[in-house]
């Protein structure tokens, strides 16, 4: 019997919506968010923080780690797979389902793979060698590590160079002690859309943030001390609208690169889910663009069987 549904899927497929309404039906679900961004708190506009999708039909659906830490912080793949294991643990004391959802491969790996994770400690010999490299540079050190603990959302420096930092703290510190985790028996459900209809669908999205007070929202950030270059490290929409605030780039500059960077970001996690499969995790596909009671209903029929 499952013990954890997972809901994955490339931004802008629908998954929070999808979650919400699958746990309204279960009646005994919460959910646990495997977004990288919605951690932190005051970044709602740019992450799709939409919190009303958790209320349906007037029930509203319990939800974990969102908004559990400031913007400016450095949240990692290490703090989320011990905040998920608390809430997991928490969650089922209380005789619930957990669903985690979320578009965060490596997150959702960790947690499905189990890694043994560490707290990586900033190496500021190895930032100063690094620092002044171009992305495209960061990226080739990046390919010359034989396995990578930390591959996903590289888009900016920061992030390449802490990804560096990683793999070299793995290699000159071996393997992890093995510790006990919660035995997982996951149902991994994933929604599947056609690149046309993503591509629309990000699209429009990226006009509806713009409408909502997106770039008001990283102005407001920015105004009560957080630094540009942390908003930066966040990469897609805090990356591209600070460079627009601070005047780097254009009104038309900042929306033609954002939009062809979560185009490229939908498709490195739809990279990463099929790498996910290669590995071993068995992923249901559902197609996002059916109709909400028809892919509950899919869901529901993939739940009872077990």
């Amino acid at each position: 019997m499952y013990n954890l549904i997972v809901i994955l899927g490339p931004t802008a497929c629908g998954k929070t919506t999808f979650a919400a309404h699958l746990a309204k039906v279960m009646g005994n679900a919460e959910i646990i968010s495997a977004d990288s961004r919605q951690v932190y708190r005051g970044m709602s506009i740019g992450t799709g923080k939409d919190l009303v999708d958790y209320e349906v039909d007037g029930i509203q659906i319990p939800y974990h780690l969102i908004d559990i830490c400031d913007a400016g912080e450095k949240y990692n793949v290490y703090r989320y797979q011990n905040d998920f294991f608390k809430a997991f643990e928490e969650i089922q004391s209380r005789g619930k389902m957990p669903i985690m959802c979320g578009g965060t491969g490596l997150y959702i790996e960790s947690v499905l793979k189990g890694y043994r994770m560490i707290n990586v400690p900033p190496d500021h010999d190895l930032r100063a060698c690094l620092e002044g490299k171009s992305l495209s540079e960061l990226e080739e050190i990046l390919k010359g590590y034989r396995q990578l603990h930390n591959s996903t959302d590289t888009d900016t420096c920061q992030r390449a160079i802490r990804a560096i930092e990683i793999e070299e703290y793995y290699r000159n510190h071996g393997e992890i002690e093995d510790t006990p985790l919660p035995e997982l028996r996951p149902l991994v459900i994933g929604l599947d859309i056609e690149r046309n209809a993503r591509r629309e669908k990000i699209s429009s999205r990226l006009e509806a943030r713009v409408r909502e007070g997106m770039i008001a929202e990283i102005k407001s950030l920015l105004d009560s001390g957080v630094k540009a270059e942390d908003l930066i490290y966040y990469g897609l929409e805090y990356k591209f609208v600070t460079q627009h605030v601070i005047g780097e780039l254009s009104f038309d500059e900042m929306i033609e690169q954002l939009e062809i960077a979560i185009h490229q970001f939908a498709k490195r996690q739809m990279t990463w889910f099929r790498g996910m499969e290669k590995r071993g995790t068995h992923i249901e596909w559902i197609d996002a663009l059916k109709g909400m009671d028809e892919k509950v209903d899919i869901a529901m029929k993939m739940i009872t069987k077990s």
